[in-house]
């Protein structure tokens, strides 16, 4: 599906610097991408497939940790068990300050 989407994103890119159509056809193109992504069944599947990925990765990093948890050097291990105990309380805010939800 990446490669899907990033050759229809430089197929888009190609159009768009190499058209003859000029400005209009691209503020038109424009238009019709802000619509799509303003789209609550785009937004909703975007949404979902996010969800699904953090839990994957989530399930993933679990079985790593667990083999590979004792070979770890111990500031390694430091920085695995204080992660788990942050994610264990919640969504928090980042070093930025915004959410990591």
């Amino acid at each position: 599906m990446r490669y899907r989407l990033t050759f229809v994103a430089g197929a888009v890119l190609g159009y768009v610097l190499g058209t003859k159509a000029g400005r209009e056809r691209y503020e038109q193109m424009k238009r019709t991408a802000l619509q799509l992504a303003q789209n609550p069944a785009v937004r909703n599947t975007a949404e979902t497939a996010a969800q699904q990925s953090r839990e994957f990765a989530d399930k993933a990093y679990n079985v790593v940790s667990d083999k590979v948890g004792d070979r770890m050097p111990d500031s390694v291990a430091q920085r695995v068990h204080a992660l788990r105990e942050r994610a264990a309380h919640g969504p928090a805010e980042d070093d930025w300050g915004t959410s990591n939800t």
